[in-house]
């Protein structure tokens, strides 16, 4: 296995193992996730990383995945082995970067996943390989990359503005423009012969970006696509769940102040102890 292949693999295995962990395991999940609130507050910076190799489900794990996979051959050839982990890696922080600002004021926010860093890659790709075109898994349909990347673009600033799902538009819309601004900063001389989907891209994202933070009211959502009710997404009851085992906490507390450490359960203590940990 040459060395392209090798790194497309230890990546897709880190996010498998990883997410299947957090699958199981609840708390590591939390532990792990991106959060307004302990990022900004608790400068648990970490998350900003590990948060980009945790999954909600395996239909999301795989979608990012078999992307992943697609694009990577194709720029890894362009830009080597090294160069294609740093766009990987700074479309991943500089995606959940811009969640971030986005919800600096949203301190329950939370996500995970790969998207940011994925959508870097596909939008680096489009960067500097004239004539990129973007497939759809099994129809045998293609369109030109720069059309991809406006209608990504679009479909983006909708779900940033409409919260229909669960999806971290935020991170995809930030990841992008990271990955094409490096990979072309590598390869400059590539925005010849691509600068006409580079631009069309760019504007229009520089666009809706300031209509984002200095506008966001020109972009309300309200229509036969969407209504303003509440959608209860996957991040809504992971963010439900985190709430109860919160309520858990303060019950078993309230219980050690009235009665005693004795008085506690087996599992009472377990869960105590497991709060104590992360707490550190």
């Amino acid at each position: 296995m040459d060395t392209i292949g090798i790194i497309t693999l230890l990546l897709i295995v880190a996010n498998v193992l990883v997410s299947y962990q957090g699958f199981k395991d609840h708390r590591f999940l939390d532990k792990y996730a991106f959060e307004v609130d302990s990022i900004l507050v608790q400068k648990d910076y970490q998350r900003l990383f590990t948060s980009g190799f945790l999954h909600v489900g395996w239909a999301h794990l795989a979608f990012n995945m078999i992307s992943l996979y697609a694009f990577s051959d194709y720029l890894q050839d362009f830009l080597g082995g090294l160069n294609f982990c740093i766009v990987y890696a700074a479309s991943l922080l500089g995606g959940n970067l811009f969640a971030l600002y986005m919800h600096r004021n949203h301190p329950d926010y939370s996500a995970v996943g790969a998207s940011g860093a994925v959508c870097g890659i596909i939008f680096a790709s489009i960067a500097v390989i004239p004539g990129v075109e973007i497939g759809f898994f099994g129809a045998g349909v293609y369109i030109p990359g720069w059309l991809y990347g406006i209608l990504f673009v679009l479909v983006s600033v909708y779900g940033i503005k409409s919260k229909k799902d669960n999806i971290g538009h935020e991170a995809h819309l930030g990841g992008a423009l990271v990955g094409m601004a490096i990979a072309l900063a590598m390869r400059p001389e590539m925005f010849a012969f691509t600068y006409k989907a580079v631009l069309a891209v760019s504007v229009l994202s520089l666009i809706l970006i300031w209509f984002i933070i200095a506008r966001p009211q020109f972009l309300l959502v309200d229509n036969f696509f969407y209504k303003k009710t509440k959608h209860y997404t996957l991040e809504d009851r992971y963010n439900a769940a985190k709430l109860d085992r919160q309520k858990e906490v303060d019950r078993i507390l309230e219980k050690v102040h009235k009665s005693g450490m004795g008085s506690l359960t087996k599992k009472e203590k377990e869960v105590l102890e497991e709060y104590a940990n992360r707490s550190k």
